[in-house]
């Protein structure tokens, strides 16, 4: 049995950057990915499993799901392989993030700045 976690499984990547006692180093890892463009000094993990909005829609589980202290959204999903839908599956989840963050019921309630970040 190896002795090492690798970072490139789906498994791998949860573990090292999806819990609560790994936060600095998925901090430290979204910084150098965006290059000064933001700067992320804290996360929250929000629930990585969401379920339809109704009967028949599709349920989605994020690899890690984020939330900054200033509200925006991080999804952040690792793809180590060709995925056909990977594209379509991407917009589906920043849509979905984005009436999460609405009041339902509420015309134009999404408060919260709204970013999207896409690294391939």
């Amino acid at each position: 049995m190896s002795k090492f976690i690798n970072p490139f499984t789906d498994v791998g990547f949860k573990r090292i950057f999806g819990q609560e006692i790994s936060k600095p180093v998925l901090i430290a890892f979204l910084n150098s990915l965006l290059s000064k463009e933001r700067s992320i000094v804290d996360v929250k993990f929000l629930d990585k499993e969401q379920i339809g909005l109704a009967d028949g829609d599709r349920s989605l589980i994020y690899d890690i799901l984020c939330e900054t202290e200033t509200g925006e959204h991080i999804i952040v999903e690792m793809q180590n392989k060709y995925q056909p839908y990977f594209k379509k599956r991407s917009i589906y989840y920043v849509s979905r993030s984005i009436v999460e963050q609405g009041e339902r019921g509420v015309s134009g309630s999404t408060t919260s700045r709204l970013s999207i970040w896409l690294l391939f």
